[in-house]
């Protein structure tokens, strides 16, 4: 029977890994743009093919590791001509599988190959948005996307959150459907993991002093006293924030529901 186990004990490929900078969500003049966000442990950032430009050479799948810096699994696969690479592990793809990324491959598991020579019905992830960009669309643990037709030069898929949208059909897409199911389900259990996660703690607008946020002051146990707001005095909930139009609505067929 094939290893389907993740490998938590070895390390990742040295050649394939870069050290990650930390900018405890700080923008370049150093002022805090993103909050809660500081105090992350040491990371090491695994270059990750999504190109999957490596066309016509098979490759073996070595191991399956996980991946610090995402929620998906990554297989280690070493092709034939002795090159190594990660790529993201979708469901289903074994230790000693095969893959191979090309024009007119075999519809399986963690092959590669165009938009338009897709099958209908195929779930798919790591999904161009333009050709030789590298997948940056189905990317996270569980994801998956469905071809459901196809128009000229365009293929209609439908995305996780039911949204269909129109993609170039020379773009390029891996078979499947995104590993690591169940990390939705995972219970993080402490505070000190959150931390080296690099999450910092996020404290209510009713605790804090009135200079800080709009809900602060008062003596005791105080409420809101007015309608939810931001630290910055915009509108909490129940406000749109998108604009009007964008760019890429016109390659979108349905909204999400």
């Amino acid at each position: 029977m094939k290893n389907k186990q993740v490998n938590k004990k070895v390390g990742p490929i040295k050649k394939l890994t870069v050290i990650l900078k930390k900018h405890s969500g700080r923008d370049s003049s150093g002022q805090i743009s993103v909050r809660h966000q500081g105090g992350r442990q040491k990371r090491y950032y695994r270059l990750v093919d999504f190109k999957r430009d490596k066309r016509g050479v098979e490759g073996e799948v070595v191991r399956i590791e996980t991946d610090p810096n995402r929620n998906a699994d990554i297989a280690l696969i070493k092709y034939k001509d002795g090159e190594l690479r990660y790529i993201i592990h979708p469901e289903g793809l074994n230790v000693g599988d095969k893959v191979i990324a090309g024009d007119t491959v075999e519809i399986k598991t963690g092959n590669a190959m165009p938009l338009k020579n897709i099958p209908l019905g195929v779930v798919i992830h790591n999904i161009e948005l333009y050709a030789g960009r590298g997948g940056q669309i189905a990317r996270g643990a569980g994801t998956a996307v469905t071809v459901v037709a196809k128009e000229g030069n365009f293929v209609h898929l439908k995305l996780a959150s039911g949204e269909i949208r129109k993609f170039y059909s020379d773009c390029y897409a891996a078979i499947g459907r995104v590993g690591n199911i169940k990390h939705k389900d995972e219970i993080i259990g402490s505070a000190g993991r959150k931390r080296l996660m690099g999450i910092r703690p996020t404290v209510r607008g009713v605790a804090q002093d009135p200079r800080s946020h709009p809900h602060g002051g008062g003596e005791g146990k105080s409420g809101e006293g007015m309608h939810s707001k931001t630290p910055w005095g915009k509108p909490a909930r129940g406000k749109k924030t998108r604009k009007k139009q964008k760019w890429s609505d016109k390659f979108i067929l349905q909204r999400k529901g």
